[in-house]
């Protein structure tokens, strides 16, 4: 991986890319630091330390903004929510079916889409977060002013990290969306860090087991990322004219985690959300229905890791079902002369590649809800490790990006020798 930075460095378009990306992610960070005016970081912390919320999902995507009470503080949630959003509407409504399968053209009426969805799901989410915020005790002096500066502060931020994002993908190297996240997150494993060393530093065992288990787990996500099951593919040769077209034989590659942490998120906003309503609505509560909501959606009642893993799973099944079509698959290798040995065309083609897909992606739903539940049920034997109850997603989303950089940087260097030959 260093040695690919190194070499991309060399190349004076890579290293001016990699400058700009570099530029964007110091004004993400800067950002952090800039306070929304009225909002107390010490009580937004105690809620992000108190209870199991979406409040820290935020501020481990914002790299700790929520609890500073900066600009940034929504990070670019809403901007995930709007994609998956319109991703599942796309298979719903048949316009926005049409547009996806439009070209470059169609993604980019639907990158409109998603843009206008973000502004209006931050409006919403930031007027939802003051309410509840002033609830909890968090806002300094409640007023009308009060309201329109904070909401206006957090939907601008997330507007501008939007803008960002999308800059960095244009300009930069990487999803620019996923470089913002990777960015926070990287931004809060020092504090992760403190926290364990806080608890443990007498304890040199539990630290090398801590430690041993992270390069284990860091291995395991690298292992799976690029672990795919392949569909072999042969094309019947054909005579155009005086020229033979066509008799290579190909794969279909099926990944194993193909959903991503998109089903992770998924099932971590669900559980998260009880927690979240009552700490907004009543976060003193000791007894009632919300004193017993609170609780039993508690990361240290195990049938939280129970209902959680579950949800990953039905998760992971139901985005892979909406990302990979093995009809429309089977209707392609039909159209261009392809077909699977052994497998007629048609409809045994798809029911092939779906009882295929359904084997590999059970696979990569057993991880990716062993991979987030680990660090959960650690902190039910040991609460010392609070701190990294969301370690192992973040790992996930840092080496699963890290990997798929390094290999966008690959073939930008590869594309790049072969012109240069070519010229």
């Amino acid at each position: 991986m260093i040695q690919v930075l190194r070499n991309a460095w060399k190349i004076p378009d890579l290293r001016k890319k990699m400058l700009y990306t570099l530029l964007l992610l110091v004004v993400f960070r800067f950002g952090s630091y800039i306070p929304v005016p009225w909002l107390d970081p010490t009580k937004l912390k105690e809620l992000v330390e108190s209870s199991n919320s979406i409040f820290g999902i935020m501020n481990t995507f914002s790299g700790g903004a929520f609890e500073n009470a900066t600009i940034f503080a929504m990070s670019i949630t809403p901007y995930i929510n709007a994609s998956i959003i319109i991703q599942l509407l796309t298979v719903a409504i048949p316009a926005l079916e049409r547009l996806s399968k439009e070209g470059e053209e169609g993604r980019k009426k639907i990158n409109n889409i998603i843009r206008y969805v973000t502004v209006v799901l931050g409006f919403i989410q930031a007027a939802g977060l003051y309410i509840g915020l002033r609830n909890a005790g968090s806002v300094v002096n409640p007023s009308l002013l009060t309201f329109i500066t904070i909401t206006a502060s957090f939907t601008a931020g997330t507007a501008f990290l939007m803008w960002l994002g999308e800059q960095i993908s244009e300009k930069g190297i990487g999803n620019g969306i996923s470089m913002l996240i990777f960015a926070g997150i990287v931004a809060r494993i020092p504090s992760m860090a403190r926290q364990v060393w806080a608890n443990y530093h007498s304890n040199w065992i539990a630290i090398a087991l801590i430690i041993a288990f992270a390069i284990i787990m860091i291995g395991l996500i690298v292992i799976f990322n690029d672990a795919e099951r392949r569909i072999p593919v042969q094309y019947a040769k054909r005579v155009v004219g005086r020229k033979m077209y066509g008799g290579q034989n190909t794969h279909i590659p099926l990944k194993v985690i193909m959903a991503g942490v998109i089903p992770i998120i998924f099932a971590m906003s669900i559980m998260a959300f009880p927690g979240t309503i009552s700490a907004l609505v009543n976060p003193d509560a000791t007894k009632g229905f919300a004193a017993w909501m609170a609780n039993f959606f508690r990361q240290s009642n195990p049938w939280y890791a129970v209902i959680y893993f579950f949800l990953i799973i039905a998760f992971t099944y139901f985005y892979t079902s909406i990302t990979f079509n093995p009809i429309e698959v089977s209707n392609n290798l039909k159209k261009n002369g392809g077909f699977i040995p052994g497998i007629r065309p048609g409809k045994p083609t798809s029911d092939f590649i779906a009882r295929i897909l359904s084997k590999v992606t059970f696979i990569g739903a057993i991880f990716l809800a062993l991979v987030a539940i680990i660090p959960i049920v650690a902190t039910i034997f040991q609460p010392g490790l609070s701190g990294v109850a969301l370690g192992g997603t973040s790992l996930l989303i840092v080496v699963g990006f890290a990997l798929e950089t390094v290999k966008q940087l690959e073939s930008q260097m590869l594309m790049r020798h072969y012109k240069g030959f070519l010229e």
